[in-house]
């Protein structure tokens, strides 16, 4: 990307392993839901369509979450005036400009590889790179990159 290009944004969604583990334990909740229904409609010998329509809009919802995790969802996203991330509950500062961030370093807390932004006023933000669908290497270039645009 060229340094003469405004408001560059990037985008970095939820790793696929990660999105696996969401997509499974929907699954398991529907299965228990169909459980719950299949369980009710021979207790109260219900109309066995009952059973369609449940699977029918769990489906459909399965497709939607696959659908928004693929592609809506937003794990980290850099702009040229700073970054935010979401769906990490242990982040820190889920935002800040650039002009607050003092330095990007690599850590592994627990033995799990993150990228910290250590902020001017002592806060920090820690972006576990397991989460982010990137390759580790390449994400914080990217980072360095932001912060060396925002220090001209």
């Amino acid at each position: 990307m060229s340094s003469t290009q405004p408001n560059r944004v990037t985008d970095y969604g939820l790793a696929p392993p990660v999105m696996a583990r969401f997509v499974g334990a929907y699954l398991v909740l529907l299965a228990l839901a169909l459980l719950v229904v299949t369980a009710v409609v021979v207790a109260a010998d219900l109309n066995a369509d009952l059973l369609v329509l449940v699977l029918g809009v769990g489906l459909l919802g399965l497709i939607g979450l696959g659908w928004w995790l693929r592609s809506r969802l937003v794990v980290v996203r850099l702009t040229d005036a700073g970054y935010q991330v979401r769906m990490v509950r242990a982040a820190g500062a889920t935002e800040a400009r650039w002009t607050e961030v003092e330095d990007a370093v690599a850590a592994a807390p627990s033995g799990i590889d993150c990228l910290v932004l250590r902020l001017r006023d002592g806060r920090s933000t820690t972006i576990p790179m397991q989460l982010v669908a990137a390759d580790k290497d390449d994400f914080a270039r990217d980072v360095r990159a932001h912060l060396r645009r925002a220090a001209r």
